[in-house]
């Protein structure tokens, strides 16, 4: 397997890290790299909603994908490492990552990360070193942003289909019928004559006939609404103190 290259890794920045079972972690931050050697050593990955959280993972054993790197660890064991606040890896730290990985270290010297100076954090206009010269120090603390992500939360479908039932109506029919109705007459009839002679009736009845029409009976549409509800989110944040020591006024110890 190809160990990728400190070159590669750079140019890989902001792309997609997925772990073994292509779940994605975060995107490629940093690349940390040994300062003797100028090889890289460890991959910098940006977690959390805005990418504020850095975990990190050895080079080792990470392979370049079509939409980013993928390493071979499990997404909660990379969420779960130790936390990597600065943008160097100091030695005890350095082991400790080994150790967590269960992997041999590649070198000796502190990893410092890509494109920014070892020592101190790059916070922009902020030199967080100190100026002995001034005799200053700067107290930082995190703040805590809360962002939103769209997310499938179910599905809705209208789907119509045809069933049969066997309907019955009553209905009254109609026939008719002959009757034969018998009057004596004892009288004589002038100008008869005896011979033949026939009558014929047609007699009609009613028959059912059964006819269908489509009749719309009810109309069915389907939107979508937004409810809006309020959830409480929150996280841990660290905030640095000074504590004054030393022969100083109360007023200034107290601010």
């Amino acid at each position: 397997m190809q160990t990728l290259s400190r070159d590669m890794l750079t140019g890989a920045q902001g792309t997609t890290v997925v772990d073994r079972n292509g779940d994605k972690i975060g995107a490629v931050e940093d690349v940390y790299y040994d300062d003797t050697t100028g090889q890289a050593e460890w991959i910098g990955i940006g977690v959390g909603i805005f990418g504020l959280k850095r975990r990190v993972v050895p080079v080792a054993g990470a392979t370049m994908t079509d939409g980013g790197v993928q390493v071979p660890y499990d997404k909660d064991r990379v969420k779960d490492s130790p936390d990597v606040d600065n943008d160097e890896i100091e030695p005890g730290l350095e082991r400790e990552l080994y150790s967590y990985y269960g992997v041999t270290s590649g070198g000796t010297s502190t990893g410092t990360m890509e494109g920014r100076s070892a020592g101190y954090a790059d916070t922009g206009d902020v030199d967080l070193r100190g100026r002995e010269g001034d005799r200053e120090m700067v107290r930082s603390e995190e703040e805590l942003h809360v962002g939103k992500e769209n997310v499938e939360a179910g599905r809705v479908r209208l789907r119509k289909w045809v069933e049969t039932e066997n309907v019955e109506r009553d209905v009254d029919l109609r026939r008719e019928t002959a009757e034969i109705h018998r009057e004596p007459i004892d009288r004589p009839v002038t100008g008869a004559a005896i011979g033949e002679d026939e009558i014929e009736v047609t007699l009609h009845e009613e028959r059912p006939v059964v006819e269908k029409e489509v009749v719309a009976r009810e109309r069915i549409s389907l939107d979508k609404d937004v409810d809006v509800d309020q959830e409480t989110v929150g996280g841990e944040v660290r905030r640095e103190r000074v504590e004054v020591e030393g022969d100083v006024d109360d007023d200034l110890r107290r601010r």
